[in-house]
């Protein structure tokens, strides 16, 4: 799949529907063992999620791990250094296709990312491996690749026009499990696992809204490939508003934008 170049302003556009995801995974989360909690927050795009867990236990040491500088760049600027607790909030380089923890953890956390990574399942048992007793993994991914949004992304990616040059620029449609997926691997893995969709009905404001919002994600991967050639980024741009213009009509108090996700957390016994 293309690597998309990330841009933290275009993303914080929709800060407020984006993170209420994550504040609903952090409500049925118990607190870690521990006075000072050791907390991961992978894919921790520009920190301001990551912020909500210092928040939360303000005397953790947290990390956000991130793949892209210039989210990681926006990260720091915004939210490291201490907590008001006498914690510490930082961040740091590292792919999660290939980390490992490198020291006990209470509590690792992933909000929207796992869905970019390919075999993210694969990497469950090396994490809850370094979970200590009675710590957590807990993510929260898209689960709507059968929404208009995604659909009309993909078949306009297989169009003849883009076909070759888009290749690899939309997620695989198997990039997330079924929720009984990760019941069963998790609890194979001994944890006591609870697993839930919700979805989300956002409002949204402005023009072209749905699009606004897939400039943010899905459409990353795209508008870096074209990123070279302004006036093909354009036309492209161009024919997926239309579509989302008739997928996603407005409305007098704006444009809804149905919206599924998938919820896990697992608990290492104590």
């Amino acid at each position: 799949m293309t690597t998309p170049r990330w841009d933290p302003d275009r993303y914080l556009r929709h800060a407020g529907h984006r993170t209420r995801p994550f504040t609903d995974l952090l409500a049925r989360l118990a607190d870690p063992p521990g006075d000072r909690p050791r907390v991961a927050d992978l894919g921790c795009g520009p920190g301001n999620v990551t912020a909500l867990l210092a928040g939360r236990w303000p005397t953790a040491r947290i990390t956000g791990y991130d793949n892209s500088p210039e989210m990681l760049d926006r990260a720091r600027a915004d939210h490291e250094g201490p907590t008001a607790g006498g914690g510490r909030l930082d961040f740091a380089h590292a792919d999660v296709r290939t980390w490992t923890p490198g020291e006990p953890y209470d509590l690792i956390v992933s909000n929207a990312t796992l869905q970019w990574v390919p075999g993210h399942a694969d990497r469950f048992a090396d994490w809850t491996a370094a979970l200590t007793p009675g710590g957590a993994l807990a993510f929260q991914v898209p689960d709507n690749l059968d929404a208009p949004l995604h659909t009309l992304l993909r078949d306009l990616v297989a169009a003849p026009r883009w076909r070759t040059r888009l290749a690899g620029a939309v997620r695989a449609t198997d990039s997330v499990h079924a929720p009984g997926f990760y019941l069963d691997r998790l609890t194979r893995l001994g944890c006591a696992a609870d697993v839930w969709q919700t979805t989300y009905q956002h409002v949204l404001q402005g023009e072209d809204p749905v699009l606004d919002w897939a400039k943010g994600t899905a459409l990353r991967p795209a508008l870096t490939a074209l990123a070279d050639d302004p006036e093909a980024r354009e036309a492209f741009l161009t024919e997926y508003r239309a579509l989302l213009r008739t997928a996603y009509p407005g409305a007098p108090y704006g444009t809804v934008l149905p919206f599924r996700r998938l919820f896990a957390v697992a608990v290492k016994p104590a």
